[in-house]
């Protein structure tokens, strides 16, 4: 089995990380949407590695091949963004998604946010029971704290609560 490295977000990473989620989203789900549409993608420090925030790559043979990101919201809440992984690692065999969000999840706690707030497009049906299956409630788009970070694909939400 080819070791699968977890590890946050490094600078040097912002090519892959596009090269990971744009695939996805345009080839996979024929979401007409272009890296310049995502400017989070550009400026993952600032974006998602502040406050209470984070951001992941899963790393196989030196390629990355997964993503998530944790946004602090304030309010001790934050939002899960960009939890993408390529096609060739997905699957329970693989487990990224589940380490991935495993890593999500501790860092989370250890820095006492309190709900998980995400949004998701209707065609990404296989990442709803995914999230459905590790613990998160849908909920409505009213239901969604006033900071949180709507996408205009987003027509799902979830919320996760810790603790």
């Amino acid at each position: 089995m080819v070791e699968i490295e977890i590890r946050t977000f490094a600078p040097d990473d912002a090519d892959g990380v596009i090269s990971v989620i744009l695939p996805i989203q345009r080839e996979e789900f024929d979401i007409d949407i272009t890296a310049d549409a995502q400017p989070d993608l550009r400026v993952i420090p600032d974006f998602y590695q502040s406050g209470k925030g984070q951001f992941w790559v899963a790393v196989k043979d030196g390629a990355i091949v997964g993503t998530v990101g944790l946004k602090d919201i304030g309010n001790n809440q934050a939002a899960l963004r960009k939890m993408f992984v390529a096609a060739e690692v997905r699957g329970r065999e693989h487990g990224v998604a589940n380490r991935l969000l495993a890593a999500l999840f501790a860092h989370a706690g250890e820095v006492g946010v309190t709900d998980i707030f995400l949004g998701t497009t209707d065609k990404f049906v296989a990442a709803h029971r995914f999230y459905e299956k590790n613990g998160f409630a849908e909920i409505t788009e009213s239901a969604l704290p006033r900071s949180f970070p709507l996408m205009a694909v987003d027509s799902k939400f979830y919320q996760y609560k810790l603790g």
